[in-house]
């Protein structure tokens, strides 16, 4: 099963309309797709992922094995409410907490913070293609994820160590995303992310050339109103090789208020009878012109079927 890839150069070129169909398309039927040519600096990627690996093995490492739930594990118990995962959360917006995090270098911070900045575009450019597929207007899910301050962005930056006996414990249980526009930079060499997809559960290849994985969380399928689903992901604990992940989420601020965009809800309180009635005229139309006529009927403009 091959997972849908949005090359952005060709965005801007004769394969524009194909590409806006494919991000429509693995947004509508996957929740999930890669993202290549994002612009996003590939050295600077390169240099967050390292400072990261090396804030692990110098901070983080020694007491992940020594915790209980490690020592727990080393006996075979099995540990189903667990994750073998150790991560830290960085806040940006609103407001930043990165130099709040112990042990935190200076280098890691500023590299960090560069990256986001350089992040959120890419997260803004995705949601306006995004509200352009869905019809609605440019800035209509940036302004929906806004309180008083803009939407919320934040970054869970975690590693999954080598694990005695991945047999006993997930990495990550599965679950969806509770926010709106996932923006994945994971691990080049080592793999255990997976997606379900009708049915089965996809392996998520390790991302070669600092490709950005997406994924959308509940707060976009609220906003869509179904038509960009959530994905249930997971990842798997690993005997071999310590898996770097870090998403970054392009959220709803905690004071938006969340509802289905207008335009993309379905035609409500009505009668069969004067829907019958729009039908005898329009049957060889398009049903989403009936639909949004029949809306129109459902706010007061009944002088439609007159």
């Amino acid at each position: 099963m091959e997972i849908p890839v949005i090359d952005f150069n060709e965005l801007e070129g004769e394969k524009r309309k194909e590409t806006m169909s494919l991000l429509h398309q693995a947004c509508e039927k996957w929740g999930f797709f890669q993202v290549e040519n994002h612009g996003i600096d590939k050295k600077l990627m390169e240099k967050v992922k390292q400072l990261v690996n090396s804030h692990y093995e110098e901070n983080l490492k020694q007491s992940f094995y020594e915790s209980e739930m490690a020592k727990s594990l080393k006996n075979k118990d099995n540990l189903r409410d667990t994750d073998w995962e150790t991560s830290f959360f960085i806040w940006h917006r609103p407001k930043s907490n990165i130099n709040e995090i112990p042990d935190l270098s200076e280098d890691l911070g500023k590299a960090m913070d560069e990256y986001i900045n350089q992040l959120i575009e890419l997260a803004e450019k995705l949601s306006w293609l995004m509200c352009e597929n869905l019809g609605l207007e440019k800035g209509y899910i940036k302004n929906a994820f806004s309180g008083e301050k803009g939407p919320s962005v934040g970054t869970k930056v975690a590693k999954y160590p080598e694990c005695p006996h991945p047999e006993l414990v997930r990495g990550l249980r599965e679950h969806t995303d509770a926010g709106g526009i996932i923006l994945l930079l994971q691990d080049d060499q080592v793999p255990g992310l997976e997606f379900l997809k009708d049915g089965e559960w996809v392996k998520i290849p390790p991302s070669k050339n600092n490709t950005i994985f997406v994924n959308l969380g509940d707060q976009v399928e609220v906003l869509s109103n179904g038509r960009y689903p959530s994905a249930l992901h997971r990842v798997m604990a690993l005997k071999n090789g310590n898996r770097l992940s870090m998403a970054t989420f392009y959220n709803p601020a905690v004071d938006a208020v969340i509802s289905p965009a207008p335009t993309l809800l379905y035609p409500s309180h009505y009668t069969f009878q004067d829907y019958l009635q729009l039908y005898a005229s329009t049957k060889f139309s398009d049903k989403a012109a009936r639909f949004n006529s029949m809306k129109k009927m459902g706010n007061g403009h009944h002088n439609l079927l007159s």
